[in-house]
């Protein structure tokens, strides 16, 4: 074989990840007008501006977290949840470019790295934008619509690829649809975000069909071949001669660890709040994650500061510190590992044992103690009962248009969205995105309004 054919023989299917190809600023959809200008901000920066200002960011506000949304006691909601992600994401994504610089200083990629934060960031932003309402329920009742409810009479009408991209609907497949996914009036490349975020996006590289044990998938059958040209350009090693399963962008595994630290750092928190914990309890869980040595001192500014929440937010921003300089060490470690493909486990579980068992600890404290407690539930029952009905009478309402009242329904659904497409599977799809899309309280108010259960004021 001859250096040219070698050459290319190692871009189809690269051994190695780079950096410079992995680091690009072209946007998806908008490749023709792709160049290296020098803007005030950098491509990464507008990213996330770019999400900052879009609608589904800002209608994550009112999207569960975990906790209800009570008007008296502020807990995390989807918006607030992903602004800490992204801070998080940031601080994990500096500290690796500032250890890869040295090691890449003479590199042609050695500028590219400076970048690594600000797409982290900006992924971060992103990554909830395709969870349904009700929190990581709403998810499931989507899936389980499909896999056990009403909408099993629809599987007959579908290819297996699309049947399972329903069975197992999955928010991170879905925010790669919204943000790559030409609705109707909008231009091409949806969001038009740079490669680079939008891989970094994607914790689980393949299709339904591959999907693992748990179900998760990174895009629907729509969205393969999207995703398989920014593979491709980016230099992401494919794992299967389809090209249809492949290796995580590198900066996925800082997207997945600031997701990590927070979720479960501030649902711990929330829960002191919320009194599900007392403040003894909390501190404990805390504690756990620092030896003597450390503790010693944080227990030096504890008696400085007597309020307790301060208390409960000081001990938590040392366990988030001492968690971002973990996971950001870890990649470090692995990244030959990580580029290479062959990284197949979180950063969070591979950190030093302190921290780790602390983590573990918190985990299986927060299912047993937080997660079951009967608010939480009572939400997961309210919602999947809300998801299922809309689910019914939206399908039947696209699949049966000319119907009286199905035109009523249909004229609720804004036209951004494919309800007339050719085939069931995109107008099912239609339905999906319209109602992943909606808030907790715009899902209850048409769950209601179907049922006559609130009227306009007259």
């Amino acid at each position: 074989m001859d250096n040219e054919s070698k050459k290319d023989d190692r871009s189809l299917n690269p051994v190695k990840m780079e950096w410079d190809r992995l680091l690009t600023t072209k946007r998806f959809g908008q490749e023709k007008y792709h160049d290296q200008r020098q803007h005030a901000r950098s491509d990464f920066q507008r990213d996330y501006d770019r999400l900052i200002f879009s609608s589904p960011f800002r209608r994550l506000q009112n999207k569960t977290q975990v906790f209800p949304l009570p008007g008296s006691i502020f807990v995390h909601n989807r918006l607030t949840h992903s602004l800490e992600v992204s801070c998080v994401g940031r601080s994990l994504g500096n500290n690796v470019s500032n250890a890869l610089s040295e090691k890449y200083k003479d590199s042609p990629c050695y500028n590219k790295l400076q970048e690594i934060g600000a797409v982290v960031a900006a992924a971060c932003l992103a990554h909830d934008l395709g969870n349904p309402p009700f929190g990581h329920s709403g998810e499931k009742a989507i899936a389980t619509y499909f896999s056990e409810g009403r909408g099993q009479s629809l599987r007959e009408y579908m290819s297996k690829q699309e049947w399972e991209d329903l069975v197992h609907f999955e928010g991170n497949a879905n925010a790669f649809r919204l943000l790559t996914h030409q609705f109707n009036g909008r231009r091409e490349g949806g969001f038009a975000l740079t490669y680079s975020t939008l891989a970094s996006i994607v914790k689980y590289p393949y299709i339904s069909t591959a999907a693992s044990k748990k179900g998760k998938l990174g895009f629907f059958s729509n969205e393969c071949e999207s995703f398989k040209k920014i593979a491709d350009d980016l230099g992401i090693i494919k794992k299967d001669d389809n090209g249809t399963v492949f290796a995580r962008h590198p900066l996925v595994f800082l997207v997945e660890a600031a997701d990590d630290i927070c979720y479960q750092i501030m649902d711990i928190e929330d829960a002191h709040k919320l009194k599900l914990l007392t403040t003894e309890e909390t501190k404990d869980l805390f504690l756990q994650y620092f030896d003597d040595k450390r503790k010693k001192s944080i227990y030096k500014t504890l008696e400085i500061v007597d309020d307790v929440n301060e208390q409960i937010a000081y001990l938590r921003s040392c366990v988030i510190g001492g968690l971002v300089e973990e996971c950001s060490k870890c990649f470090v470690d692995n990244e030959e590992d990580i580029l290479q493909g062959t990284f197949h486990t979180t950063l969070i579980s591979q950190i030093s044992d302190i921290p780790r068992k602390a983590y573990e600890n918190c985990t299986d404290f927060a299912y047993k103690r937080l997660y079951r407690s009967s608010d939480v539930v009572d939400i997961e029952l309210a919602g999947h009962q809300i998801i299922s009905i809309l689910l019914d009478k939206m399908i039947y309402a696209v699949e049966n248009p000319a119907k009286s009242y199905s035109m009523l329904l249909l004229d609720r659904i804004p036209k951004q969205y494919e309800t007339k497409a050719e085939t069931k599977y995109e107008r099912i799809m239609a339905v999906l995105d319209y109602i992943s899309g909606m808030t907790d309280v715009y899902a209850l108010d048409l769950y209601r309004k179907i049922y006559g259960m609130s009227l306009p004021s007259l």
